[in-house]
């Protein structure tokens, strides 16, 4: 059966309107992904944006809002599941870009941005299916965890910040994001409820524990 092509949120967060503008422009002609773009202008618009309807993809300039702090974003559990990529515009320091997904220049052809679009996406399943994904999850999939891997989904779904997981498993947070990352990838769940169902059905929790 031919593949559908697939649909990814995608949203730009830049305070210029016209970089932001024209990525938008280009993301719309990428010619294997339907893409859904929200324009983000402020932090506060950011919040809302993934409150309201969580993207797929967050690519944003390193200096929104004075300065993004990838790890700081991912601290907060409706964050996760969110690809963080660079806009790099100026950055000439390569290591304020390790924390991100990945990076594009205002440079990029629109091979190249599809390419690393397609490529940090490539291990989830389609968005329009997650929760279709969720309620078919199997008892042995919990084997494809370390048993790391099973503490950290335990403290997510009892509600645990990363930097109290962290603290807890003796961890650094870029450790936690790490393994966080990992989990989704394997289970393909990237919603904090399919990862509580995933949790009970394994019992890897009890049902009183679940912080609702």
């Amino acid at each position: 059966m031919k593949k559908r092509m697939e649909i990814l949120r995608i949203a730009v967060a830049e305070t210029s309107v016209i970089v932001r503008s024209g990525v938008v422009s280009v993301l719309k002609r990428l010619p294997d992904v339907q893409v859904r773009p929200v324009e983000v202008a402020s932090p506060d618009a950011l919040e809302s944006c993934i409150h309201m309807h969580t993207p797929d993809i967050l690519l944003v300039n390193p200096s929104f809002g004075g300065w993004f702090n990838v790890d700081e974003f991912r601290a907060d559990a409706v964050h996760l599941p969110v690809k963080c990529i660079a806009l790099n515009c100026n950055i000439t320091d390569t290591s304020i870009l390790q924390s991100f997904d990945e990076s594009i220049t205002l440079h990029e052809d629109i091979e190249s941005l599809q390419e690393k679009i397609l490529r940090i996406t490539s291990s989830t399943c389609d968005t329009d299916s997650i929760d279709e994904k969720d309620s078919s999850l199997l008892t042995n999939e919990t084997e494809q965890l370390s048993q790391r891997e099973k503490e950290i989904v335990t403290c997510v779904v009892k509600g645990m910040t990363n930097k109290e997981i962290a603290d807890r498993l003796f961890l650094s947070i870029h450790t936690v994001n790490t393994h966080r990352r990992n989990i989704a990838r394997k289970l393909e769940i990237h919603s904090a409820a399919g990862l509580t169902i995933y949790a009970i059905v394994n019992k890897l929790v009890e049902l009183s524990d679940v912080k609702l």
